[in-house]
């Protein structure tokens, strides 16, 4: 959670609020495996530009909106709020990454295309099933917070 930028929050509090946060992951990890089976340009456009969006105007992502309204709200879960400047950052890496694929494609570069979604999919993986958030990490990287990223790794020992 303090890697994507949030609180540190009590651990009831914290899973249903991890729990909400993976829900766009859950949707996305899934289209992106579907844009390679596909190797379609505009389907990795499309993915590409839901994810700009979502960096250009947290306040009004679609998932977390959904989320908000259909699940969490009804259930009496916390509601997640706009993207901390990790959480963006790492949107804004998918969708760069999904826009170089859907040029590589287009331009018939397909060991580049290959190159790029191979990257997606371990950023994915890593995410859905490490519980690791590589555009975060880069984030927090890039901005000299070396020791606190590196504490972030799956196989990094917590401090006592």
């Amino acid at each position: 959670m303090k890697q994507q930028g949030f609180v540190e929050e009590a651990d009831s509090v914290c899973d249903m609020h991890f729990s909400g946060l993976y829900f766009q992951p859950r949707i996305m990890g899934p289209l992106v495996i579907v844009a390679i089976f596909l190797q379609s340009p505009v389907f990795f456009f499309v993915l590409s530009a839901m994810l700009w969006w979502n960096v250009a105007f947290p306040k009004w992502n679609p998932f977390e909106m959904f989320y908000n309204r259909v699940i969490a709200a009804p259930r009496g879960k916390p509601l997640l709020a706009p993207s901390p400047a990790p959480r963006a950052f790492a949107q804004g890496m998918a969708a760069a990454f999904m826009l170089l694929a859907g040029a590589a494609l287009l331009a018939g570069w397909i060991l580049a295309a290959w190159i790029l979604e191979a990257f997606l999919v371990v950023a994915f993986a890593v995410l859905l099933f490490g519980k690791f958030c590589l555009g975060a990490y880069v984030y927090h990287l890039l901005r000299g917070e070396i020791a606190f990223a590196n504490s972030t790794l799956p196989w990094a020992r917590p401090r006592t």
